[in-house]
């Protein structure tokens, strides 16, 4: 068997088989094929498509690559959760003291942002004490105290895929959907959990920008989960505007606790509590309650502060320091700017993506991994879609951390700010709402 009659096989739309596809993932890991020609076997890929089964072995294979977290210590059924990604996502750290509140223990790996995808540890690192970089033999015990445990990605997770995603950025072959769909799940399948919840988030904000093709991206999961033999749902999420009043770091997580404290977004609560409710449901912590009934529960535990003590618990639990109004932040937004509404009228639109790129130019996100981002930097909004607005009522406010030099440089500011300006859309009549939970599909 060689690389270069695997290329020609899907190169003339071949379904490759399982041998094939263990040759080539092994022959990645190891390095032992060279960079051109996983590149060329990726290309064709993207132009032939895969297989359900041929997705299957790929996720599995990159699954193996690596070690799979054994997660038998935690003695009950575990779930993960995993989002496509957006501006503002802000709905693990309130699922995860959620989910605990009724019993379901939780073990979760999550990666740090790139681009405008803010990343879940960089949210939690932004508070003071807290250490995102656990040690796996420390896991048993931080599950024991406080049902649950938060962690970077180790190197040892799905090591294939980390070298494929690298390739696939510089070589035009992200946009796939059985390679995203294999990335996705190697990881999940390798971190251990019996049990996958997937947010799959569509709108100008997200990877997937229409509605067909996050379906088409839940779909290919769904049948990976089913022949992996992993219970999973796929909820498809709006991502056409920021969700929630932020994005950033420290006043994402600033939300958070007042979301939990009971002054929530509805999209925020919306997406969290069905979110939620499927992770409940699937670790048998439902009690008796059915869907609808389990949704409404969650709603309400967010709100009354049930799950604000997990979420102290869980700060605490791992080193984070909660003072006298809530956890301890590493850095102070500063605001620098505010946007004004330009004519009377109603919000039409907020581009995420644009809001996004902006907040990435105040210092929020990451362009390259070696990045070092302003966890005090970000964008509050104080107008959302569908809201009335009077001509030069404040639409958002723009912030850095006080140690930022970009909040000095004003031609940078008003680069950003007239980014912003063109995010948004004020038009003479109200929009149609939109839902911000689109669809749950699969178990």
């Amino acid at each position: 068997m060689n690389i270069v009659d695997i290329i020609l096989d899907k190169r003339y739309g071949k379904e490759l088989n399982y041998e094939q596809i263990m040759y080539f993932v092994k022959g990645v890991t190891a390095r032992t094929i060279p960079d051109y020609q996983t590149s060329a076997l990726l290309m064709a890929i993207v132009l032939n498509g895969m297989s359900e089964r041929e997705m299957t072995a790929l996720t599995l294979e990159m699954a193996d690559s690596g070690v799979h977290d054994d997660l038998s210590y935690v003695g009950d059924v575990t779930v993960d959760k995993h989002s496509t990604g957006g501006v503002g996502d802000k709905i693990t750290p309130i699922v995860m003291p959620l989910c605990n509140s009724f019993g379901t223990k939780i073990v979760k790996l999550s990666g740090r942002g790139l681009g405008f995808t803010g990343g879940t540890v960089d949210k939690f690192s932004s508070i003071e004490g807290f250490n995102i970089d656990v040690d796996k033999k420390d896991f048993p015990r931080l599950v024991k105290e406080s049902g649950m445990v938060i962690s970077s990605q180790t190197p040892s997770l799905a090591p294939a895929d980390k070298i494929l995603y690298a390739l696939r950025d510089v070589t035009g072959t992200v946009d796939s959907i059985p390679l995203i769909a294999s990335s996705i799940m190697s990881k999940k399948i390798a971190a251990g959990a019996d049990a996958i919840v997937l947010d799959v988030t569509c709108g100008s904000g997200a990877f997937m920008q229409t509605e067909e093709r996050a379906r088409e991206l839940a779909s290919a999961m769904l049948k990976i989960g089913k022949l992996a033999r992993k219970t999973t749902t796929a909820i498809i999420t709006d991502m056409d505007q920021p969700l929630g009043r932020t994005c950033g770091n420290v006043i994402e997580m600033q939300e958070v606790f007042e979301t939990l404290n009971g002054d929530g977004a509805e999209d925020v609560l919306d997406i969290a509590s069905v979110i939620g409710a499927k992770m409940v449901k699937h670790s048998g912590k439902a009690g008796g309650l059915n869907d609808d009934e389990l949704v409404i529960e969650c709603r309400k535990r967010i709100g009354d502060g049930t799950a604000l003590k997990e979420y102290i618990k869980l700060i605490r639990s791992q080193g984070g320091i909660i003072g006298d109004n809530g956890p301890v932040y590493k850095d102070e937004p500063v605001p620098v700017s505010e946007i004004k509404a330009s004519r009377d009228g109603y919000i039409e639109a907020i581009r995420a993506d644009e809001i996004g790129h902006a907040s990435v130019m105040l210092g929020a996100g990451r362009v390259t991994k070696e990045d070092v981002i302003d966890l005090g930097a970000g964008i509050r909004f104080l107008k959302k879609r569908g809201d009335k607005v009077s001509k030069d009522d404040v639409l958002c406010i723009l912030y850095t951390g006080k140690d930022s030099k970009i909040k000095d440089d004003k031609d940078h500011i008003n680069d950003i700010c007239q980014r912003i300006r063109k995010a948004y859309k004020i038009s003479d009549s109200k929009p149609a709402e939109r839902v911000s939970v689109i669809d749950v599909i699969g178990d």
